[in-house]
C-alpha cells in the first residue's frame, strides 16, 4: 500500500496540471484588425471620403457609446467586444492616432465600404463611381507597414509585440461583391470574382505572417441574403427564391461558396506557415443563428427588418436611409438583429462575437 500511494500523488498531479493547462486562457496584449464596415471604429469618418457621412451623427452610437464613433451600427461591433475579453482598451482607428505615436494595445485599420481588391479593379470594370472609399485593403496594409516603421527600432522588438498580439483580417471582400450586386451584376457574375478576392485576403495574410504575425482570425462572409438591402433591391415575387426563415435562397448560397473557398485558401496557408494559429472565424454561421431562432436571442420585434430606415417591407429606403432625412429609428434596438438595413445591432455582434470568443464559431475558440 504504501508503495502505490506515491504513485497516486504522481496521478493526482499529473491530471491537476493537465486540468490547469487545458484552462489556461490565452492573452493577447495587442489587437491589429483590418477589414470594412463591420470592423471600422472611425477611419471612414476620418478619411474625409463622404462629406458629413451620416454615422457622423446620431442615432449612430446611441446605445453604448451615446455618441457617433464612426461605428456603423448602434454601438460596439464584434471587433470590440473581443478587445474587452482580453481586457484590453476598444482598439484606436488608424487615422485618429498622431503621426510616430505608438499604441501599446494595437491599432484598427478597417475602413467601412472598403474592399479586398484594389480600387483600379472597379476602375477598370467600370465599377469606381460606386466605391465609398479607395482605402482597400491593399491601402491598409500599407498603413500597417508605416506604422510598423514607426515603433519598431528592432526586429526582435516587433518580433516579441507581435507574437503576443492578435491579428483579425476581416470581414473583407463582402463589398467586392455589394458593389457588383448592386450594379446588377449577376450571381455567376460575382462567382468569377470570387478566386481574386480570396487570392487578396491569402496575399494579406501571408504579408502579416512575414511581417511577423503569429495569430490571425479571418472571419467568412454573413449571410447577405438575410439583409435588409439585399431583400428590398431583389425582392422578387417568387416565393421559391426564399427560404423559410424569409432570407434569399442564391445569394446566401453565394455567400456560403466564398467562404468554402476562403477555408480552403486558410488551409493552404496553415501547411504554407505551419508556426502560425489562423483561425477561421465563422460569421455565417453565428448570424444564420439569429434568423432561424429570433425569439430564442431576444430579437422579438424581428431579424429582417431593420431598426432604423425609411419604410417599406424591410424597412430601408435608399433614398432614406438611416440618419437620413425621412427615416426613424426604433424604440429599443436590443430587440432588433438588423440596425440599418445593411449592418447589425450592437445586439446582434454581442451574440455573434460570444459565439466566436468562446465557441463553436471559431476553431479553435480565440479564448481558451
Amino acid at each position: 500500500m504504501a508503495s502505490f500511494l506515491p504513485h497516486l500523488y504522481i496521478l493526482f498531479s499529473l491530471c491537476l496540471a493537465a486540468k490547469t493547462t487545458s484552462t489556461t486562457k490565452q492573452q493577447y496584449e495587442a489587437i491589429y484588425s483590418f477589414g470594412d464596415s463591420l470592423t471600422d471604429t472611425g477611419n471612414f469618418l476620418r478619411s474625409g471620403a463622404i462629406t458629413f457621412p451620416v454615422i457622423g451623427k446620431l442615432p449612430y452610437g446611441e446605445t453604448f457609446f451615446r455618441q457617433p464613433t464612426g461605428r456603423c451600427s448602434n454601438g460596439r461591433l464584434v471587433l470590440d467586444f473581443i478587445a474587452e475579453a482580453f481586457g484590453l482598451p476598444y482598439v484606436p482607428p488608424y487615422l485618429a492616432i498622431p503621426k510616430g505615436k505608438h499604441v501599446d494595445n494595437g491599432v484598427n485599420f478597417a475602413v467601412a465600404g472598403a474592399t479586398a481588391l484594389d480600387s483600379k479593379f472597379f476602375n477598370d470594370h467600370n465599377l469606381g463611381s460606386v466605391l465609398w472609399t479607395n482605402n482597400s485593403l491593399g491601402i491598409q496594409l500599407g498603413w500597417f507597414k508605416t506604422y510598423k516603421s514607426s515603433f519598431c527600432e528592432a526586429k526582435q522588438d516587433c518580433t516579441n509585440h507581435f507574437r503576443r498580439s492578435l491579428f483579425i483580417v476581416g470581414e473583407i471582400g463582402g463589398n467586392d461583391y455589394n458593389y457588383a450586386s448592386f450594379a446588377r451584376q449577376n450571381i455567376t457574375q460575382l462567382e468569377a470574382v470570387v478566386p481574386l478576392v480570396v487570392g487578396a485576403i491569402s496575399g494579406a495574410i501571408s504579408m502579416l505572417i512575414e511581417e511577423g504575425a503569429t495569430t490571425l482570425l479571418v472571419p467568412g462572409d454573413p449571410p447577405v441574403g438575410c439583409i435588409a438591402i439585399y431583400l428590398t433591391l431583389f425582392q422578387s415575387p417568387n416565393q421559391a427564391e426564399y427560404d423559410k426563415h424569409g432570407c434569399l435562397k442564391a445569394y446566401n448560397a453565394f455567400s456560403r461558396y466564398h467562404n468554402s473557398q476562403l477555408k480552403l485558401a486558410l488551409e493552404k496557408l496553415r501547411s504554407k506557415y505551419p508556426q502560425a494559429k489562423i483561425l477561421y472565424a465563422d460569421f455565417y454561421g453565428a448570424a444564420i443563428q439569429l434568423y432561424h431562432t429570433p425569439g430564442h436571442h431576444g430579437f422579438t420585434n424581428g431579424v429582417l427588418v431593420a431598426c432604423c430606415g425609411g419604410g417599406g417591407p424591410y424597412n430601408f429606403n435608399y433614398s432614406a436611409r438611416c440618419g437620413h432625412v425621412g427615416s426613424t429609428v426604433c424604440k429599443d434596438p436590443s430587440t432588433h438583429a438588423s440596425w440599418d438595413g445593411i449592418h447589425w445591432t450592437e445586439a446582434a455582434y454581442k451574440y455573434m462575437a460570444k459565439g466566436v470568443i468562446y465557441g463553436p464559431y471559431s476553431s479553435p475558440p480565440i479564448l481558451y
